[in-house]
Parts: C-alpha cells; sequence; structure tokens
C-alpha cells in the first residue's frame, strides 16, 4: 500500500522562493492538437474519485499509527485567507476515526499567552505519540502578519525564523514528522472566493471584513510567505507548495503528498500477542 506518485521532490520548495500567480492554477490537459482532453468537470470529478481512494489509505494507515504509538505527525497548513485550508481538512480526514486525529486554529493571542514566549502556546498543542495533529494556521503567524503589521522589525523577525528551526528541529527529532504546506492561490481567485461569500446567506459568517484590509496587503504577503518559506525550509522540516485554485486538484495533491509520508514511516499493525490467540471468550 504506497502512493503511485512521487510528489515530494516536485512539491518541495525551492531554494529560492518566489510566488507567481500563474503557479496557483492548474494547467488543463491538452492533445497534441492544442484540444482540451476532457472537461472541467470530468477531471474534477476524477480527481475526486481519487482523493477518496487516497484518503481511504490514509485512514488505514492512521490506525496503524495510532496502534503502535510510534510516531507523531504534525500538518501545518498556511495560506492567504480562502485558499482552502478547511476544505482541505474536510475532504483529507473525513474517513479518520476522530480518535487519532486532533485540529488547531490558533487566533490572536491571549493575555496569558503573551506573558510567554510566542512559541510557548504552540509547544503545548505538537502531537503526542500515535496521533495526527493538524494546525490550521500556526506558530508562522508570528512571522507573517507580525512582519506585515510592523509589529516587529527585520531584526526580531530573523531571530524568529532560527527559533521556528530550532524549534522544529527538537520536535523532529524526538519523534515529530512535520509536514508543512502553503496553500498557493492566486489574486484573482481569492476574490471570486470572497464574493461568493458575500453573495451567499448561508457563508456570510464565514466572510470577515478585515479581510478586505487584509487583501489590500497581498503583495506584502506574498513577499513574507517568500521569506519565511526560504529561512525555515529544512530536510527535518520541509516546505511544500500547493496550488490551490483548483479545490479538487488541492485535495488531491495534498492526500497524494500525505500518504507518500506516511507509507514511509513502514507503519505496520502490533505483532499479535501469541498468548491472547489461546484465550477463548465464554
Amino acid at each position: 500500500m504506497a502512493a503511485k506518485l512521487n510528489l515530494r521532490g516536485q512539491l518541495r520548495a525551492p531554494k529560492t522562493v518566489k510566488l507567481r500567480e500563474e503557479d496557483a492554477a492548474v494547467t488543463p490537459l491538452r492533445d497534441p492538437g492544442g484540444r482540451d482532453i476532457a472537461s472541467n468537470d470530468d477531471i474534477k470529478q476524477r480527481e475526486r474519485d481519487a482523493t477518496a481512494a487516497l484518503t481511504k489509505q490514509i485512514a488505514t494507515f492512521q490506525e496503524m499509527l495510532y496502534a503502535t504509538r510510534k510516531h507523531k505527525l504534525l500538518l501545518v497548513l498556511q495560506g492567504m485567507d480562502t485558499s482552502g485550508k478547511d476544505g482541505t481538512i474536510r475532504a483529507l480526514f473525513s474517513e479518520i476515526n476522530p480518535m487519532g486525529l486532533r485540529g488547531v486554529t490558533f487566533k490572536a493571542p491571549l493575555a496569558n499567552e503573551l506573558a510567554h514566549d510566542y512559541l510557548w502556546r504552540v509547544h503545548a498543542q505538537v502531537p503526542v505519540l500515535g496521533e495526527i495533529t493538524i494546525f490550521n494556521r500556526s506558530h508562522y503567524e508570528d512571522v507573517l502578519i507580525t512582519r506585515v503589521q510592523d509589529m516587529i522589525d527585520e531584526k526580531e523577525c530573523k531571530r524568529r525564523y532560527a527559533h521556528i528551526c530550532d524549534f522544529e528541529r527538537m520536535l523532529t527529532e524526538t519523534g515529530t514528522v512535520i509536514v508543512k504546506i502553503f496553500l498557493h492561490i492566486s489574486k484573482d481567485e481569492q476574490r471570486k472566493r470572497l464574493q461568493a461569500r458575500l453573495d451567499d446567506p448561508d457563508k456570510q459568517w464565514k466572510f470577515d471584513q478585515g479581510d478586505l484590509l487584509q487583501r489590500q496587503k497581498w503583495d506584502a504577503y506574498q513577499r513574507a510567505y517568500e521569506r519565511a518559506i526560504m529561512a525555515t525550509d529544512t530536510d527535518q522540516a520541509p516546505w511544500y507548495i500547493i496550488p490551490a485554485d483548483s479545490k479538487t486538484h488541492r485535495n488531491l495533491l495534498v492526500s497524494t503528498l500525505l500518504l507518500e509520508i506516511m507509507a514511509s514511516l513502514k507503519l505496520r499493525y502490533p505483532l499479535p500477542n501469541p498468548e491472547l490467540s489461546k484465550l477463548k471468550v465464554e
């Protein structure tokens, strides 16, 4: 049971990161004559079907992970507003037993959190043995929004990059597998998704006026992400850049990548106890 594609090398963040708008989209499948091979609807359905099959395999690996309690997996999801962090979580983990899964969202720090160092609240949420923990936004907010909003200066930002690398190295050296994913959405696609929220009364609750203010700083956030990814991409805790303009393609790439990583752990169910096989339930 292993992933059919090798995406780890393809999606691994390059040494020099440049977040281009065109890299957020999916190139249509075309024949040599330039004609589309399949319609968008056909492609999306194939991607949904493929993702569903992969998530079943992920669920099996997760059960092995939970049963053996030898590994810990931390999935970090970052991206601009509407890039699909929530949707990715729903698509990937719908088949998983919630006993071995935990999601964490980091909001603006509370007073007691501000009284500690900025990584204090993050360390308290990392996975335990046998668990998959998902960070929907993460400690990277402390070198993104804080830098864009001039809450920290350049010197402090570089210091925090070093802190983060040391923190993640400590986690990996104590048994945590870290998968850091940047969901790369284009500015135009974000505009469409924000407008869709406004136009649908049942989804207006997702809209925040602050999203429009942050959107005005799009270029600054892109540069902040580029710098953060380059400064904190390590062999122990690599960054993967996922094109996210297509929701179905995004989910397929992330599920394939996660399955590859879990397969590399060579997970197995615990060996059976010979003594237990002799027992008979009356």
